[in-house]
């Protein structure tokens, strides 16, 4: 899940170039200034990625939004990380805005993997079975004085009901490309399950390209930039977009969902599928990402009606 625009205007992106980086390192690490830095391949949205060196990475936020997250990153990744059982990003410096770029930016170790995709997936079970270890793993940790869901993380852990009227928006929109009625019955009953208020860390984004594969299977995870403390359904998502229908019960027994935690996962998937449906139904250039999102409907409406 990355941002969305229900709850304002859609950021304003800057271009990073890959002479801008160099420079920032140069000026701020020169231990690093002799390093090659090249643009990581489909990088990411809310930050721009490079490779400096064989085994360092520069991640820069794209906007202002997205550069509130890189205290948060540096705060409390080390803290989490001896914590779980896969390796995930930890910083090892924070750089300054200079050389033209605004914001604040980071240096990590490069992990090693492929994003994560179902034909590469070797066991669709133990994938599941690691990936609900993993998140377990996370919500067991102490949430203390972890940041609650606010506009560094686009309000994930929060209530479902602030995505409401984006929602309804886009179910607007799909008249007659979805089936509406339905989708409407199963928004309605995750905006009515209950959180039982217990704060839990959440990484707010368990999507394939944060998910990496060794030899298929699950090795790390990254991308941290919209983790927090709240509830901890959001989540959840990933069983209707990533995971088959055996895989989907392993992962839910393992993590002991209840039925109104199910239902607000549930939700979340539900919402982001819309959203992107709305925005790429009419537009025959978005054509492979509306069919993607259309199957993770398909997988929703199976789900919940079977």
């Amino acid at each position: 899940m990355s941002n969305t625009p229900d709850l304002g205007p859609v950021p304003e992106r800057i271009t990073v170039e890959a002479v801008q980086v160099r420079r920032l390192v140069a000026e701020q690490f020169p231990q690093w200034a002799d390093r090659a830095v090249e643009p990581v391949a489909h990088g990411g949205w809310d930050n721009q990625t490079f490779h400096l060196g064989p085994d360092l990475l520069v991640r820069l936020p794209s906007a202002a939004e997205y550069a509130t997250a890189v205290e948060k990153e540096h705060r409390w990744l080390p803290v989490l990380a001896p914590l779980l059982p896969l390796p995930i990003p930890v910083p090892l410096a924070k750089g300054a805005p200079g050389a033209g770029y605004p914001h604040p930016w980071s240096v990590y170790r490069w992990i090693e993997g492929v994003p994560a995709r179902v034909d590469r997936i070797a066991d669709p079970v133990r994938f599941a079975d690691d990936l609900a270890g993993f998140l377990a793993a996370l919500q067991r940790v102490d949430p203390g004085d972890g940041p609650r869901p606010g506009i560094h993380n686009w309000f994930r852990g929060g209530p479902l009901r602030t995505y409401d009227q984006g929602t309804q928006r886009a179910l607007e929109v799909l008249r007659g490309h979805v089936d509406v009625g339905l989708a409407r019955e199963i928004w309605a009953e995750a905006l009515a399950a209950p959180w039982d208020g217990v704060q839990r860390w959440f990484h707010g984004d368990v999507a394939a390209g944060n998910l990496l594969l060794t030899d298929g299977v699950l090795t790390a995870v990254i991308d941290f930039g919209t983790c927090g403390v709240g509830d901890p359904a959001c989540d959840l998502a990933v069983a209707w977009t990533l995971l088959n229908d055996a895989g989907r019960q392993v992962f839910k027994q393992r993590l002991s969902i209840d039925d109104h935690t199910w239902a607000r996962g549930r939700g979340w998937a539900l919402w982001k599928a819309l959203a992107t449906c709305s925005y790429t139904c009419d537009d025959p250039d978005d054509a492979d990402d509306f069919a993607s999102a259309r199957r993770v409907l398909d997988e929703i409406f199976l789900e919940y009606s079977g």
